[in-house]
Formats: C-alpha cells, sequence, structure tokens
C-alpha cells in the first residue's frame, strides 16, 4: 500500500515527540505537536506516552473543534487551532514543559535580547504570556498575544511554544529556546545582563532574514573575506 501524505505526517509527528523526549526538552506525557494539513489540523493525543504512541493514534481535527479518531486530542488542542489559524506563516506547532524555559516562565520573565540568537524568533525579546489554566481559551488568547510578530513564546507558570514551517523547524526552535533559557538563567547568577539595543538586534535580525532566504551575508564586517570562486 502506497503511503499518503498524511501518513508520513503521522509519522514524523511521533518521531518528533520522541525526539522532543530524548533531547530532554519534555518528560512524560507533557508537551503536545500539530501540523496543518488540507483537512485542518493533525495533533498528538492526550495523555499517551509518547514512546507507545503509534501514527494511528494521532487525531484530525478540524478548525471548527471537531475530531475524528479513537483518541481524544492534547488538551491544549485549542491554541494549536487558534494559532495555526491566525498564523498562515507557519505549519507546526510545538508546547512543552523544558526546564530552564519553565523556570522564567513561573516568575513570568520574557528573555530578553542579552544574546543576539534571540532575534531568531522575530524580535528584541522572548515574551512570556499570562497565566491562564491550561487546554482554556484564555491560555490560547494569552499565547497568541506573546505571539505576535514572534515564533516563539514563554507561557507563564506553564511552559514554552516554538512554531515553524515544519516539524523539525519547531522542534529546532524549542532546543534553541531552552539554550538561550538556560544561557539567562545562568547570566542572571552574576546579575541582571545588559542587553543588546535596538538598532544592532534589528541589525540581527535582517542578517537572520537574508540568511533564511539563501542569501549570502552582506553586512557591513560580516564575511567580507567569504567570496564564492567564479
Amino acid at each position: 500500500m502506497t503511503e499518503t501524505e498524511d501518513d508520513a505526517l503521522r509519522r514524523e509527528m511521533v518521531a518528533t515527540c520522541r525526539a522532543m523526549n530524548a533531547s530532554g526538552i519534555n518528560q512524560g506525557t507533557a508537551g503536545n505537536v500539530s501540523i496543518r494539513n488540507d483537512r485542518g489540523f493533525l495533533i498528538t493525543p492526550s495523555s499517551l506516552p509518547y514512546d507507545v504512541m503509534q501514527p494511528d493514534d494521532v487525531v484530525q481535527m478540524d478548525f471548527d473543534g471537531s475530531y475524528e479518531g479513537a483518541r481524544r486530542p492534547s488538551s491544549e488542542w485549542r491554541f494549536h487551532r487558534d494559532i495555526l489559524q491566525a498564523r498562515t506563516d507557519v505549519d507546526c506547532v510545538l508546547h512543552c514543559h523544558s526546564v530552564y524555559a519553565t523556570t522564567l516562565a513561573v516568575h513570568h520573565k520574557e528573555i530578553p535580547s542579552f544574546h543576539y540568537m534571540t532575534g531568531l524568533f522575530g524580535g528584541t525579546t522572548i515574551r512570556c504570556a499570562r497565566y491562564a489554566t491550561f487546554g482554556t481559551q484564555a491560555l490560547s488568547d494569552a499565547a497568541l498575544e506573546a505571539l505576535k510578530d514572534r515564533t516563539a513564546c514563554l507561557l507563564g507558570q506553564h511552559g514554552q511554544i516554538a512554531l515553524g514551517k515544519s516539524l523539525a523547524a519547531a522542534l529546532a526552535g524549542a532546543i534553541e529556546v531552552e539554550t538561550l533559557s538556560r544561557l539567562y538563567v545562568q547570566a542572571l547568577v552574576l546579575g541582571e545582563p545588559p542587553v543588546l539595543d535596538d538598532e544592532e538586534m534589528a541589525r540581527v535580525i535582517r542578517q537572520m532574514r537574508n540568511m533564511s532566504y539563501g542569501q549570502a551575508p552582506d553586512l557591513e564586517g560580516v564575511n567580507d573575506t567569504a567570496r564564492k570562486r567564479a
């Protein structure tokens, strides 16, 4: 039997979930993943350990909140639905309870531009959404607000969300959020670190966008001696 596109997405979702746990950014049955498809979106099921989850366990949902399949969708389906509906620039939503990102989130601390890689997510900060009960519309609304013009955010007293055009990109983003969170927590031990100013961050973000479009770095002083041979 020929594998369909949805079959492939389901397999990739299972692999992504297991990679979340293997990388250390998630534990147990916490966290959830979704990806857009031509019928709405696929989302991980509720309360099923990733090491036993199979492609057929992934749940098909419509943007009206209806679903089909033997299992219930993740309790966080609302923010997956609302993000995918509002953000046509992304196709995947990944949520996890990574330790250092959650450490900052329990203090409602956003991540400032203490390191230039903060710009990877579209702005000078990685915001922290206000707290709301898990699985509620209030949490979805808070997440959408924190994600405005961003591809990642923290969730107050909860965890983090990372967005991407692919499952691999969303996973890489979540791992980077956790790395920055760990660096920031460790830097805070020495005191509040200095931050890069908005002018420099605008330059950084422009350079990152150029590189993501496949263009060579072209800012003054960047790779001045790196030229492709004729």
